[in-house]
């Protein structure tokens, strides 16, 4: 039984990705990979939050990005990679990874609300990139960090991110 959600958030990382691509080199893709790794993996552990959670979704699967791909245009093409990963990928995950690249405040946010829950509770985890984007940092994810790009992604799912995280004065510190 898989308890660890490393396949969802490889998966769901690439699709943003691949679907907001880097600009400008190696160095530049490096640090977008980074940015939405950092936005998925917080997303993910918002998701799913304990053990369980993570178990259960890599028993079931996580529906894949059949959706996505609908909404991006890439359903239908025929350059379109088929590959296994796919099914891997998160709907949710994906929207809520958008909507905390799109606005850092709520990033923050999402960040804080991980406390306690178990993929935190042994190791310290820090989300830099994801919290405070550098000027590289913004320009390698111009795409996937542009809050008009990825509004459509975002809004699928925005509310119930925003009704799991509460009121932003709970949260902040």
């Amino acid at each position: 039984m898989l308890a660890d959600l490393a396949p969802l958030i490889a998966a769901t990382t690439q699709w943003l990705t691949r679907a907001y691509p880097a600009s400008g080199g190696a160095l530049a893709a490096a640090l977008c990979e980074a940015q939405a790794r950092q936005a998925v993996t917080v997303a993910a552990w918002l998701r799913y939050p304990t053990a369980t959670d993570a178990a259960l979704v890599g028993m079931a699967g996580p529906g894949g990005s059949a959706g996505l791909d609908w909404m991006s245009g890439a359903e239908g093409d025929p350059s379109r990679d088929e590959a296994p990963w796919r099914s891997w990928v998160d709907e949710v995950v994906a929207s809520w990874a958008a909507s905390l690249l799109a606005d850092p405040e709520l990033a923050a946010r999402a960040v804080a609300g991980l406390t306690g829950g178990d993929h935190t509770s042994c190791t310290p985890v820090e989300f830099r990139r994801l919290i405070t984007p550098d000027d590289h940092d913004r320009r390698a994810a111009a795409l996937l960090r542009h809050p008009d790009l990825v509004a459509p992604v975002a809004a699928l799912h925005q509310e119930r991110l925003l009704d799991l995280l509460g009121p932003e004065q709970a949260l902040i510190a």
